[in-house]
């Protein structure tokens, strides 16, 4: 049962405005502004669940990912980004893709065990795997489990590269790990950026790092010698779009080595969601932005077609690429500037006596 948007007063520090229905779930609760705990409703306390999965790769075999493989120590994600697409995959945990998605997470405390079991396997064939495929690995509850940073010591120990994404300052912390991956070419971080405007992020991204913290961890990768990018994302038409030439130089100085983008999509109830907010913040700009949305999405406001998904379709769209394009040639970025990763280290079995911590 979920429940319907409740009134115009959004809970706090968050970034849905309510629990759309669940789109698998036959029943749901409308409320009944007399018996609204306003107070409740005005900042639910984030819940952690375990998640007891017993394996923790997804797979996927979609021909516009660079990756066959993720990895996900959470689902759900505090960060409480509007726009966010892994939104609906809460649905199928029996929650919204609204306020729950923000604040029930599920937590796999077996993730560092379940993955060197994985690369110990005989089946395993070393690649490239992407930490953080859909949620956050570095949201606010990583700074006291530990999960990522325990994974990453099972990237390092079986020497499988990985990639990162993250919009999270956190990643700094485990600059020790990253950089013994880095040695070996086993790893490469991406930092995902929206807006240089830190009162747009604070209300889009709630409880994400702000664009400054951002740019600070590039340079901290960068001293460090790890290699490091921005992945502008997503570009919100009639909303962000114009500020990633801005957004990319600025990565660039910070020591940027690449820089990819992605165009926002609306998945579901993702749609209703990111509407709300618009007329909750931007009101005056509605008609603007969706209409900017939909002409780059054939007149919809999703498209889940491989090819075009992430960069969308029409004028407006090939406009976003070029606009793309244009800056990483001005600030000397090219395909050549990403780093190839390496299998070529790679171990099977770890005799170092250590393994039994990730049991």
């Amino acid at each position: 049962m979920q429940q319907k948007n409740p009134g115009s007063a959004p809970p706090k520090g968050r970034g849905a405005t309510f629990n759309p229905p669940n789109r698998f779930e036959p029943l749901e609760i409308e409320f009944d502004p007399e018996w609204l705990d306003e107070e409740e409703y005005a900042g639910p306390t984030t819940q952690y669940f375990i998640d007891t999965s017993r394996s923790i790769l997804a797979k996927n075999d979609s021909p516009d990912i660079p990756f066959t493989y993720s990895l996900n120590p959470y689902r759900g994600c505090e960060h409480g980004c509007i726009y966010c697409y892994a939104r609906p995959t809460h649905e199928y945990l029996g929650f919204s893709a609204g306020v729950d998605f923000e604040s029930k997470i599920m937590v796999k405390p077996d993730a560092p065990g379940l993955l060197a079991k994985t690369f110990r396997s005989a089946n395993w064939q070393p690649q490239v795997i992407s930490l953080s495929g859909n949620t956050d690995c570095y949201q606010p509850v990583e700074r006291h489990l530990k999960l990522t940073r325990r994974c990453l010591e099972v990237f390092l120990r079986h020497r499988n590269p990985v990639g990162m994404i993250t919009k999270s300052a956190l990643v700094v912390r485990d600059v020790d790990v990253l950089q013994q991956l880095a040695a070996l070419d086993l790893v490469v971080v991406t930092i995902s950026i929206t807006t240089l405007d830190n009162e747009l992020a604070r209300k889009m991204e709630p409880r994400a790092a702000s664009p400054a913290k951002r740019f600070e961890a590039i340079e901290k990768l960068a001293a460090a010698r790890i290699p490091v990018g921005v992945n502008v994302a997503p570009v919100i038409p009639g909303l962000t779009d114009h500020q990633m030439p801005a957004i990319i130089q600025a990565a660039v100085e910070a020591g940027a080595q690449h820089a990819e983008y992605i165009l926002l999509r609306l998945p579901h109830s993702v749609k209703d969601l990111f509407r709300a907010w618009v007329e909750q913040h931007y009101p005056e700009r509605l008609n603007k932005i969706f209409n900017a949305i939909t002409d780059t999405r054939g007149g919809r406001f999703n498209d889940p077609r491989f090819g075009s998904r992430m960069s969308g379709e029409g004028e407006r769209a090939e406009a976003i690429a070029r606009l793309h394009r244009l800056a990483c040639e001005k600030y000397g970025l090219n395909k050549a500037n990403l780093p190839k990763l390496s299998i070529a280290h790679f171990r099977r079995r770890v005799d170092d006596g250590q393994m039994e911590l990730f049991e």
